[in-house]
């Protein structure tokens, strides 16, 4: 397919501002990164010898509560790009913003107090500490931040409690499987109670079924806390699963940010459609996503929009009306859905 334009979506609007806003972010590693960022803006198509490339004029908005998943093969500029977010590696060019607040502007002071107060990080590896025990390893942060010994344990008790670790306090990670482990990460993370989560593939050491535990608990914690959260993948099954908006790289550009249903229908550029390719369009697409605007009502039960049509492929099959109203979540009627449409999509053929 051509490539008409890089496509990025607006992030979900309402009354409140971006928790992060990201505009012209530029990250080259190499001797003389502005001289590169300079050649890439008269061609983009350049290779700046001796520079590597690894975030490439980035512009996005996060938007509080909302789940960003941030995906590409390995080398196209995501864990890049979120250490940036998190002012982990500085950036070449261009402007972070985290609550309003420039990060870049931000005192060595500043930033440790935004990172300790306001941010939580999960990464691949996972980083706990051999000598300490797991109720230990979650309450390490809150001793760095000066807590008291009694609050803190408290409140490791909470975490791990939270993550399904109740009576597992006094093992050390040695006597933990992976799954426990990452459980023990996630926990440490959210005991500082960040309004902001980065998590970098934390999952992608895991063997396929404690993997898929792991997403349905990181859902159900998602759904109970209200993180605003950076999710890094490779794997698109897993940001179909997880996001509310994904943000597709390749070589340090953003393809495509939009949303799992809108990515997988309309997708920008031909290595987005090369992504979508294989993917079961019923198992991601909602039927919200394939609502049109309702010009009369519509008689009879509505499909609840957050489905998606495999999950709804019963009462598609059993309905007999041409078009069925869809509702949200308080059961306000959104639109109608085109059976036969949705039908092609389930039995396999065109959206």
């Amino acid at each position: 397919m051509p490539v008409t334009q890089v496509l990025s979506a607006p992030a979900p609007q309402g009354p409140a501002d971006p928790v992060i806003s990201c505009r012209n972010v530029w990250k080259i590693f190499g001797p003389r990164p502005q001289a590169a960022r300079a050649e890439l803006r008269l061609d983009p198509d350049a290779r700046p010898q001796g520079h590597v490339v690894a975030v490439h004029d980035v512009t996005l908005d996060v938007m509080p509560g909302e789940m960003l998943v941030v995906m590409g093969l390995s080398g196209s500029g995501k864990s890049t790009l979120v250490r940036c977010l998190s002012r982990l590696n500085e950036i070449t060019s261009g402007e972070i913003l985290v609550e309003g607040r420039e990060i870049g502007r931000l005192s060595e002071a500043e930033l440790i107090d935004l990172r300790r107060r306001k941010m939580g990080m999960v990464f691949q590896s996972f980083g706990l500490l051999p000598n300490r025990n797991a109720l230990e390893n979650v309450a390490f942060p809150l001793e760095m931040r000066g807590q008291d010994r009694r609050s803190r344990i408290e409140r490791a008790r909470e975490m791990l409690a939270l993550v399904g670790l109740k009576g597992r306090e006094s093992y050390f990670p040695r006597e933990l499987s992976g799954g426990q482990q990452q459980r023990v990460g996630i926990a440490r993370s959210l005991a500082v109670e960040p309004d902001i989560w980065f998590l970098d593939e934390p999952f992608s050491a895991l063997d396929p079924l404690i993997r898929r535990e792991m997403q349905d608990e990181f859902l159900r914690l998602k759904g109970m806390l209200r993180k605003t959260i950076i999710f890094i993948t490779h794997d698109f099954d897993e940001a179909l699963r997880l996001a509310d908006r994904i943000a597709i790289m390749k070589d340090g550009r953003v393809e495509q940010c939009d949303t799992p249903d809108r990515i997988v229908l309309s997708p920008a550029t031909d290595y987005v459609a090369r992504f979508t390719a294989e993917i079961d369009r019923a198992r991601v697409l909602r039927a919200s996503g394939l609502a049109a605007p309702t010009g009369q009502p519509v008689e009879g039960p509505s499909l609840p929009g957050g489905q998606t049509l495999r999950e709804l492929a019963r009462q598609l099959v059993n309905d007999s009306r041409d078009w069925i109203p869809v509702a949200d979540a308080a059961g306000r009627t959104t639109g109608v859905l085109e059976r036969a449409k949705a039908l092609d999509i389930l039995l396999g053929g065109a959206a």
